[in-house]
């Protein structure tokens, strides 16, 4: 960094103190989180008193900053300044202006992204959508052709596939019940009748009290086989009003 550059532009070609003081750290290339405080508060008074006339409303400002910049430049001259009394390390006197530093450059790039879309989109103009009729365009009807070939070759498919999906889970399904040598037709024959000593339950009150979790799991999935079966054979009804909702069953009424 070569700090001998006499500065050359003018305080008015700067917003404000936080527009100056950033265009100093980024024409010096200088790491905005390790300020060389000295540096920049010399070259910032440099600015100040290049200046022979100012309008000291405008000028106040400029002084503020200066004057921050003085008191942080003190602060780290001072000896001891880097470990407090009981030996524990200060807070750093640039922290706060990093910080400003930090939400200046952020708002600064916003305002150059919107700068740019201003100048880009700025003779844009939009339109509400509008329908075909509204535009004057008569739609023309797509004839629709119905394919008898095509849709039994899409059956075909459907169901082929199916039959791989459904054979793999009943696969899955023979397996849990041969291990746990559980009956799907004797399950039928004890629902079928709890059914029609009762008249009608929920599905849930089959498992009310019932042992261990494994063993309640596995006869929630033979008795909803079962079920599945007897509704096949149409000797039972079931309802369920909404997804996820306990199943009502009752006796086949004739």
């Amino acid at each position: 960094m070569d700090q001998t550059l006499a500065p050359e532009l003018k305080i008015q070609h700067f917003e404000g103190p936080m527009d100056l003081l950033y265009h100093l750290v980024e024409k010096n290339d200088i790491d905005i989180f390790d300020i060389p405080i000295a540096t920049i508060c010399e070259q910032y008074m440099a600015y100040l008193d290049a200046m022979k006339s100012l309008d000291m409303e405008i000028a106040s400002e400029f002084l503020v900053m200066a004057a921050s910049l003085v008191l942080i430049k003190t602060k780290m001259m001072l000896p001891g300044s880097k470990s407090g009394l009981d030996g524990e390390a200060e807070p750093d006197p640039r922290e706060d202006l990093v910080v400003s530093l930090m939400r200046y450059k952020r708002c600064k790039l916003f305002a150059e992204e919107l700068k740019v879309r201003r100048e880009k989109y700025s003779g844009c103009r939009t339109r509400l959508p509008m329908t075909a009729k509204e535009l004057g365009i008569k739609p023309v009807p797509v004839k629709q052709e119905f394919s008898t070939e095509e849709f039994d070759k899409a059956v075909d498919d459907v169901c082929a596939r199916n039959v791989v999906r459904f054979a793999d889970i009943s696969a899955k399904i023979t397996h849990i019940l041969r291990k746990d040598k559980l009956s799907i037709r004797q399950k039928m024959k004890n629902l079928l009748k709890t059914i029609t000593s009762k008249g009608k339950l929920f599905f849930s009150e089959l498992f009310a009290g019932r042992g261990k979790d494994e063993d309640i799991k596995m006869e929630k999935i033979v008795s909803f086989l079962a079920i599945l079966e007897l509704v096949r054979s149409d000797s039972i009804n079931v309802e369920q009003k909404r997804l996820f909702d306990d199943i009502l069953i009752e006796k086949k009424r004739i």
